[in-house]
């Protein structure tokens, strides 16, 4: 007996694939910084847990499909406060948004199909294009650029017959890049001439930092029919554990479809689409202050990193990733060195070696993704031990 060739051909989260050299660590008595997952230790707002206690319900029973009428009308009202038309019946809630992304690939691609991202990429979208038999298609962006776009001729030349969408996540995840409103409009470009989908991965568009503007697709008039915006909870709110995210489309034929999809897995779990609710209509200046302390952490993690030799960094535009190039051969090995064999007065650091984020892995081995998630004192203590760690590891 055999499993499946798409199983087969799957690989583990590149984010959590050294999870258990994590566990064994701590379980032998080491305190493990873990930069390897954007779980952000910033508070969730308690409007969340006091509208579920609040809930007069006498049965839990299935939400609409679509979602909540409630949260749906929130969610519209938060897009059209950044200037984003959605109505809500534009919009489905999403068990997160990998479950919006698979609704999307499912309805927009067929096996066989390819799809056009930036290298590198989320790495967990990958797993997705597994599953929906969907052959990846990447073009090169760089640390040296900061991991800007490069030129329309460059990814244009990636486009073939097959390709039926690009995928872009914006802000990146694991650049940090925030693309640029000439970048977003030559992409647009691009989809029209070439027919085109755009799914715009935004969940981390409130964290754009140095003054810098958010330009969404969406907001490009003449692709608003072949865009479709990816969204969630999870980093805006520091909500990951909730599990709500949304897709929403200004073509009314791709939210069919998802209504379609959503029907299928009946319902997103009621009460935390009423907490949901309320981080939406929640007032005050919960972004600005959440914005000015990610940046904090940026600047914190950019300048410690300069001062290791040898490690080369971009400095994040935006979400709160950087990718880094180590001077070691194997990061991989490196990070696993750091769980099982090395320590500073019992302490080290869990990082995501960024190989998996690419699809020409073997140019990447050097590399690692950092989630500057925590607080100031602590990414300060992460990046000592990695410097000791890098001097240990290559005095072995």
């Amino acid at each position: 007996m055999t499993l499946s060739k798409r199983i087969q051909a799957m690989p583990y989260s590149a984010i959590r694939k050294l999870t258990p050299y994590a566990n064994a660590a701590k379980k032998a008595g080491k305190k493990i910084y873990h930069l390897n997952i954007g779980a952000p230790d910033v508070k969730t707002p308690q409007v969340f847990f006091e509208a579920i206690k609040e809930a007069d319900i006498d049965v839990l029973s299935y939400a609409p499909s679509p979602g909540l009428p409630e949260l749906l009308e929130a969610t519209s009202n938060y897009y059209k406060g950044i200037g984003l038309d959605f109505e809500p019946q534009e919009i489905v809630v999403t068990n997160g948004a990998s479950e919006a992304l698979f609704f999307v690939l499912f309805t927009l691609l067929d096996p066989g199909d390819e799809i056009l991202t930036c290298e590198p990429y989320y790495a967990n979208y990958f797993s997705y294009f597994t599953q929906a038999g969907v052959s990846l298609k990447t073009f090169p962006t760089s640390v040296e650029n900061n991991f800007h776009l490069p030129s329309r001729e460059v990814i244009e030349e990636k486009i073939s017959p097959k390709t039926k969408c690009i995928l872009l996540s914006n802000p990146g995840n694991p650049t940090g890049a925030v693309y640029t409103q000439e970048e977003i409009h030559m992409v647009c470009q691009l989809a029209k001439d070439h027919d085109l989908y755009i799914i715009a991965d935004e969940v981390y568009r409130e964290f754009i930092f140095d003054g810098a503007e958010f330009v969404s697709f969406a907001s490009v008039k003449e692709v608003q029919d072949r865009v479709v915006v990816l969204d969630s909870i999870s980093k805006r709110f520091s909500a990951c554990g909730a599990r709500i995210g949304s897709v929403a489309s200004k073509n009314p034929d791709i939210v069919r479809a998802m209504v379609k999809m959503a029907t299928s897995r009946l319902a997103a779990p009621t009460l935390e689409m009423l907490g949901a609710t309320a981080l939406y209509e929640m007032e005050g200046d919960y972004f600005q202050e959440v914005r000015e302390e990610y940046q904090k952490r940026r600047d914190c993690i950019y300048e410690e990193l300069a001062k290791i030799e040898g490690v080369q960094a971009s400095k994040s535009a935006g979400a709160f990733y950087t990718v880094a190039a180590l001077p070691v051969e194997d990061a991989e090995d490196f990070c696993r060195w750091l769980l099982e064999d090395f320590d500073l007065e019992g302490e080290s650091l869990m990082m995501a070696p960024a190989a998996g984020f690419y699809e020409h892995s073997q140019d990447y081995k050097n590399q690692v993704r950092i989630a500057f998630i925590l607080n100031t004192q602590d990414l300060k203590r992460a990046m000592h031990i990695l410097d000791e760690g890098l001097k240990a590891y290559k005095a072995r």
